[in-house]
C-alpha cells in the first residue's frame, strides 16, 4: 500500500484584508533592534496577516516569507494565498510571541516587528508601538511591553495594587492570550 503524501493546503481569508495597527520607523534604518510595531485585533492569523503583509510590500518592498512564534495563534497555516500570489509562513518556539520578522524581495532584507499581544490595552499598546518604531531604539521586544506598562500614569505607586501584592495576591505577567 502506498500512502500518498499530505497536501499542502493554503489558508485564504474569505474577508478583505483589514487595516493593521502598525507603526513602522520609515528609513529602514538598521541602527534599532526592530523596525515597528504590530497590535493584531485577534489571534486570527488568517485574518490579521493579509493587512499587515499588503502595508509593508509598500513601504518595504514584496514580502516572501513570515517568521513568527509557534506560541500566540489560534491557528498555524504554512502558506497564506493572498493578493495573487502565496506566502510561506514559519512558526517557531524559539521566535518570542512579541516578534515577528518578514522577509522581502530576493535581497533577503527583513522587516523586525513588536507584535503587542490582541488584548492589550490602546494606551500601552500606542506606547510599546511608538517605542518600537523609534530610530535608535536598543530594547527587545518583550522589554518595550514591559517598559509601556511600567510608565502609564498610576502603575507605578499604586497603592491597591502594592496592598494586593502584600496579601498574597500577584499582578500577572504580561502573557499572550492563545483564545
Amino acid at each position: 500500500m502506498t500512502l500518498a503524501p499530505p497536501r499542502r493546503s493554503t489558508a485564504v481569508s474569505a474577508a478583505p484584508p483589514s487595516t493593521p495597527r502598525l507603526r513602522i520607523e520609515p528609513t529602514g534604518s538598521r541602527r534599532t533592534l526592530l523596525d515597528g510595531g504590530w497590535w493584531p485585533r485577534s489571534h486570527d492569523p488568517v485574518a490579521e496577516l493579509p493587512g499587515l503583509i499588503l502595508a509593508i510590500d509598500t513601504i518595504r518592498g514584496p514580502i516572501t516569507r513570515l517568521v513568527l512564534s509557534a506560541a500566540g495563534w489560534r491557528d498555524q497555516p504554512r502558506r497564506l494565498g493572498m493578493a495573487g500570489r502565496v506566502l510561506r509562513l514559519g512558526y517557531f518556539a524559539s521566535q518570542s510571541p512579541f516578534l515577528l520578522t518578514a522577509l522581502c524581495g530576493d535581497n533577503g532584507d527583513r522587516v523586525d516587528l513588536l507584535v503587542v499581544p490582541p488584548g492589550t490595552d490602546a494606551e500601552t499598546a500606542d506606547a510599546a508601538m511608538n517605542r518600537a518604531a523609534t530610530t535608535g531604539n536598543l530594547l527587545h521586544a518583550p522589554d518595550i511591553l514591559h517598559a509601556a506598562i511600567a510608565a502609564r500614569p498610576g502603575d507605578a505607586g499604586d497603592a491597591s495594587e502594592s496592598a494586593w501584592e502584600t496579601e498574597g495576591g500577584r499582578l500577572g505577567s504580561l502573557a499572550v492570550n492563545h483564545s
